[in-house]
């Protein structure tokens, strides 16, 4: 373990950060170096696919906010889906008022299993989607754009166009670093460890102050 278990404490203290950025700027490796910390993260686009694929009533209203059938082959076509709420802001916001508040529900669930001294939510549209009133403190990860785009180009097999596309319909860093209590550097020249260690460290101080 990174830094030595007593790093972490051994009481869980119901403390939440939360840990965002733009598509591509690398929050899932930042999540994992938490991980090893023996901090767990709840990824919310993961559970958000989940209830996408299988929650029949979200499945429904979103066939009905389409005006279509989205499900022809059995499972959502992302791809079609993409290029309906990219187009249209009103619809991507209607999707999104579906599917968030079932997603903060199960993070709610999950985070009351969990016995590490801290939780993390993991979200790209952590303030968009109100789940940034669940976190006590935040984290935005940060990559140059170019960077980030070259990343979602090889992960998710997009086009440039695509992938631009997304990071439009995305709060810019400049807005999300006014409204995070850290920023970690996550270019290929940066080193995370260090930047996380020091917040995990800095968490921790000030839940023994208020323990």
């Amino acid at each position: 373990m990174i830094g030595g278990e007593s790093m972490v404490k051994e009481y869980k203290s119901g403390m939440k950060l939360g840990i965002t950025g733009g598509i591509g700027s690398g929050k899932t490796s930042v999540c994992r170096v938490f991980n090893v910390l023996g901090i767990p993260s709840f990824s919310a686009d993961p559970a958000a696919k989940d209830i996408m694929d299988n929650d029949k009533s979200i499945i429904r209203r979103i066939n009905s906010i389409a005006g279509r059938d989205l499900y022809k082959n059995g499972s959502l076509n992302r791809m079609e889906l993409a290029e309906i709420i990219f187009n249209d802001n009103s619809i991507l916001a209607k999707v999104n008022s579906l599917v968030h508040p079932v997603v903060l529900d199960q993070f709610r669930k999950w985070e009351m299993e969990q016995e590490a001294p801290y939780v993390i939510m993991e979200a790209a549209i952590l303030f968009e989607s109100g789940a940034s009133k669940l976190v006590d403190r935040i984290a935005t990860v940060i990559a140059p754009i170019e960077q980030r785009v070259d990343r979602v180009i090889h992960r998710n097999n997009l086009t440039r166009e695509q992938v631009m596309e997304r990071m439009r319909n995305q709060m810019d860093d400049e807005a999300r670093i006014k409204l995070s209590d850290y920023i970690i550097h996550n270019s290929e020249n940066d080193m995370i460890i260090p930047a996380i260690l020091e917040i995990h460290e800095n968490i921790l101080a000030y839940i023994k102050t208020v323990n």
